[in-house]
């Protein structure tokens, strides 16, 4: 059992925080007829109250208006978009025009990896990390493959090293300088799915910069998670979903970050689609794609408002919070989960159950690699209510979010492992 005074500490914690009302704006799954532990907000958000009113009333524009809806609904849907570029902008440190609201996110990395990844004899080389979101690496070697080139010559892999599951900052930025004008793009996850590792992104962007390179990043596990300075970081492009820490729903509307250098050139290449082009003369339907100065260019077809809708009641919820402190009370929220796991490893029978291998670089995700009875666990974990991932072979991953989640919460997790007995 866990210490007493730990469980007071937890208790007292969620008594003074001051974003507990947001935990009553979610609908929390239940089990066995009682509230889950849900710490899988790093794979689904839950969802947030406001969400079927949302999507209702687009539902009753469309009955009430048909076609109309596209410019009387009560948010008219022509400039659906555009609802979400002050929100975004804020999350992610970017200016509203380097931002929008568009399809889902590895479609979104190929389609910004058509404008950036832009291969010559000399310079065709990419950079991305061991352990990437396998979707990631999918879209990585097929842009390779459409310029004609091989993805064992084109592509390197940044490995942990040996004993570790965190990659070294300094491995990163020594791989892109001795790459140097081979370069041509680095594509790294803001944090790492797997381990939960933030990286350094304004550091690796001055690296690609330095020798000529484009530095692109998914942030699927970092948006609406860690602090987010993509504009003065000077980072080229970025995409992400929103199902995960902006809980806005399975699947739901994904987004994009072009920098301005980029958004406001004509020259960039940009797929073209109707969305895309200059909202002032869209409507003449002329034959030439001229394309927006902002991200808004990067649109091909018109806005998917139902799922948009979703978007746009999760995104409420921040704009109320605010970044920065639903990312003091995340780390808060995490540290003491750590302290709470390390109190499990010193109980008998358990000093080597499992290791963190989440580093001090991390959001709200720790990773625990178990070296024994790690799916025993996850089921034990499962039977009490609490809801976390399974990663094979070896690995649950929990992520503590600060809307949704208390003290208490991360409590039960490590109490339930520590009531396990093999």
């Amino acid at each position: 059992m866990l210490s007493h005074h730990l469980a007071e500490q937890a208790a007292k914690a969620d008594e003074n925080d001051l974003l507990k009302t947001f935990r009553e704006r979610f609908l929390i799954p239940e089990i066995n007829g009682k509230p889950a532990v849900y710490l899988c907000g790093n794979s689904l958000g839950l969802q947030p109250v406001g969400t079927a009113a949302s999507i209702q009333q687009e539902l009753d524009d469309w009955a009430r208006l048909g076609v109309e809806g596209h410019v009387h609904a009560r948010r008219a849907w022509l400039p659906y978009h555009e609802f979400f570029s002050s929100s975004l902008s804020k999350i992610t440190g970017a200016l509203p025009s380097e931002v929008v609201a568009m399809n889902a996110l590895t479609v979104n990395l190929n389609f910004l990896m058509l404008s950036f990844y832009r291969p010559d004899a000399k310079r065709h080389r990419i950079i991305y990390e061991q352990k990437a979101f396998p979707s990631d690496v999918y879209a990585l070697h097929s842009q390779v493959k459409l310029h004609g080139l091989d993805p064992e010559k084109s592509i390197r892999v940044i490995v942990a090293r040996d004993g570790r599951h965190d990659i070294a900052h300094e491995d990163i930025i020594a791989a892109i300088e001795e790459e140097g004008d081979a370069l041509a793009m680095v594509m790294i996850g803001g944090v790492n799915y797997y381990s939960g590792q933030v990286f350094d992104m304004k550091e690796i962007t001055k690296a690609a910069h330095a020798v000529g390179a484009i530095a692109g990043f998914d942030l699927a596990h970092a948006i609406g998670n860690i602090e987010l300075k993509l504009h003065e970081w000077d980072v080229d492009f970025a995409a992400w979903c929103s199902y995960k820490y902006l809980n806005s729903g399975p699947g739901s509307v994904a987004g994009i970050f072009v920098n301005e250098t980029h958004s406001s050139n004509p020259e960039t290449f940009r797929l073209a689609g109707w969305w895309g082009h200059d909202k002032k003369t869209r409507f003449l339907m002329e034959p030439d794609f001229v394309p927006m100065p902002t991200a808004e260019s990067w649109q091909m077809s018109n806005a998917p408002v139902l799922s948009m809708a979703a978007h746009r009641a999760a995104l409420d919820l921040f704009d109320e919070a605010g970044m920065p402190q639903l990312i003091e009370k995340s780390k808060a929220l995490t540290g003491f989960t750590e302290t709470l796991l390390k109190e499990v490893l010193q109980q008998p029978g358990k000093e080597r159950m499992f290791s963190i291998i989440t580093p001090e670089a991390r959001g709200a995700q720790l990773s625990l690699l178990f070296h024994r009875d790690g799916r025993k666990m996850f089921d034990h974990l499962t039977s009490r209510g609490i809801i976390a991932d399974w990663r094979e072979p070896d690995v649950i991953r929990i992520a503590p979010v600060p809307l949704y989640n208390t003290f208490q919460d991360v409590f039960r997790f490590a109490e339930g492992i520590s009531e396990y007995n093999s």
